[in-house]
C-alpha cells in the first residue's frame, strides 16, 4: 500500500508523480508550506552554537560573560554573532542597563521560550541515537 515500515507515511511523492496521485494539489501545497517552514527554521537554528545558546537561556536572563562561562568552547565573536542573530530573528531579548555601570543581559522572548519543548526533544532524541564525540581534554 506504500507505506513504510515503522512510519507513518503513507506515500512518497516521486519527482515527475502527478500531484493527484498523492492526495491533489492541496496535499502538495501543504507539503510545500511544511518544508519551506522547515527551512525557515534550521536556517536560524542550524547553525552552530545557537541551540546551546538558547538552552543556555531556559533558565532566565543571563549577560555575555555569564553565556560564555557556561558554553565550553565557544568564542566570544562567535557568541556575539548568535546573540546578535538569536536578536534579530526575535528569539532573544538584549536589555542595556544604564547602570552604572553599564549592564547588558540576554532572555528568551516568547517565540524563543516557545522553542524549549523542541529544544528538549531534539536533546533527547541526541543523547539516545548520536554517539557521544571523543573529547581532546
Amino acid at each position: 500500500d506504500g507505506r513504510v515500515a515503522g512510519s507513518s507515511i503513507s506515500h512518497i511523492t516521486t519527482v515527475g508523480e502527478p500531484a493527484a496521485a498523492t492526495g491533489g494539489a492541496d496535499a502538495v501545497a501543504a507539503c510545500e508550506r511544511h518544508d519551506v517552514a522547515l527551512a525557515r527554521a534550521f536556517g536560524v537554528l542550524g547553525k552552530r552554537w545557537t541551540g546551546v545558546v538558547l538552552g543556555s537561556l531556559r533558565s532566565g536572563p543571563a549577560g555575555f560573560r555569564e553565556l560564555s562561562r557556561a558554553i565550553e568552547g565557544v568564542s566570544d565573536s562567535m557568541l556575539s554573532d548568535r546573540l546578535a542573530e538569536l536578536t534579530a530573528a526575535g528569539l532573544v531579548a538584549r536589555t542595556v542597563d544604564e547602570g552604572p555601570p553599564i549592564t547588558v543581559s540576554y532572555a528568551l522572548t516568547p517565540p524563543g521560550e516557545a522553542l524549549m519543548p523542541a529544544l528538549a526533544q531534539l536533546s533527547a532524541w541526541a543523547a539516545e541515537h548520536l554517539p557521544e564525540a571523543a573529547r581532546d581534554c
